[in-house]
């Protein structure tokens, strides 16, 4: 009793009885999101609107939905991915935390395990080590570990990844961390069609889903059409070559392909979006068709996400972060990730061409 008390702070649900929310259908938000004026005049919004719009959406759907992390509700966020909510929602939903990511990352298992479903934003997922075993054991493992009788419909979201000029310790990727945890979901979203659909999707889900943003990608107007959930999306069709990316690596991919085009070659870009469950289907239906594979990602090369594949021509290529703690010197940092000449170098040796 005492519990149920103290997480009716967090969500007013919580006091009184539940019920599901009416489901709504898939197509009501899939398509792309735009803004039209007077003279219907459209234009696409931002990462970070689109991450905004979908918290809000399914806020205003669900009142079971509420978001809790640091800086969330008087500042707007870090980087004000929750903009405006608190005015809207109030400080109940919208609740801001001490610095604390093991205490308020257990706050919002406990309460997914109460019927609710908490989207627990981290600063940063690097801060989120101080919560991994609530994420990787409370949260991962109970729906199994219950027999499929204690969900745990929690989101954490977040910038994951390099930024800019922040050091070793604030630039990790963490995308082959938690995508090699059972019981777990984890997406990184590029778009903002990617970021608005999946969010949605995974605050409605039943498992827990770790959310990895990139806080570079947030005031980019990025547009792509939006598939299936939890499957990759071909960005760039091609036939000579696959790419595979995912975050902020899809970007350079882009622009290698289109490099890469200059020259006659035809690149195919595929855009993972879903770490766990891995879309091997599109990935093989692509390198059917290439016979050469490409993955591109910032994480180190020891915990890459790459595998083999059959109908290949030549080795799969493995594009990935330095094997070192991120430089804070921009020059050496520089030199530390992925970048749209690299990308279209290792392409090019994947199909025997000269550099």
């Amino acid at each position: 009793m005492v519990s149920r008390l103290l997480l009716s702070r967090f969500a007013p649900a919580l006091a009184s009885a539940r019920r599901p929310a009416a489901a709504v259908p898939r197509h009501a938000f899939m398509g792309i999101r735009r803004y039209a004026t007077a003279d219907t005049e459209q234009h696409t919004m931002t990462v970070r609107e689109a991450l905004n719009l979908a918290m809000e959406e399914e806020m205003t759907r669900d009142e079971n939905v509420f978001i809790i992390g640091e800086e969330v509700a008087r500042y707007n966020g870090a980087y004000k991915v929750t903009k405006g909510l608190m005015d809207k929602f109030g400080e109940k939903r919208v609740v801001d935390t001490p610095i604390t990511e093991m205490g308020f990352a257990g706050i919002a298992v406990g309460a997914a395990f109460q019927g609710l479903r908490p989207i627990c934003e981290f600063m940063t997922f690097n801060f989120a080590m101080q919560a991994i075993d609530q994420i990787v054991n409370s949260a991962g493992k109970t729906y199994y570990m219950s027999g499929g009788n204690v969900p745990c419909p929690v989101v954490f979201r977040g910038p994951n990844g390099a930024a800019s000029g922040v050091g070793a310790q604030h630039s990790q990727d963490y995308a082959a961390w938690y995508g090699s945890v059972p019981g777990l979901k984890v997406v990184s979203p590029w778009s903002a069609e990617d970021c608005k659909g999946l969010l949605k999707a995974a605050i409605r889900d039943p498992n827990p889903v770790v959310f990895l943003e990139n806080e570079m990608l947030y005031g980019g107007h990025v547009v792509g059409l939006l598939a299936s959930y939890w499957q990759g999306q071909v960005e760039k069709e091609g036939s000579d070559i696959t790419i595979v990316a995912h975050s902020k690596m899809v970007t350079h991919s882009m622009e290698a392909a289109e490099e890469l085009a200059k020259e006659g070659i035809k690149a195919e870009v595929i855009n993972l979006r879903s770490i766990r469950p891995l879309d091997i289907d599109t990935i093989i239906k692509s390198v059917k068709k290439t016979n050469r594979l490409m993955i591109v990602e910032g994480g180190f090369p020891i915990s890459s996400r790459a595998r083999q594949f059959d109908y290949l021509d030549a080795p799969v290529e493995r594009v990935t972060g330095a094997d070192v703690p991120t430089p804070y010197a921009t020059n050496l940092e520089a030199l530390a990730f992925p970048d749209t000449p690299l990308i279209t170098k290792v392409a090019k040796r994947a199909l025997y061409r000269t550099n």
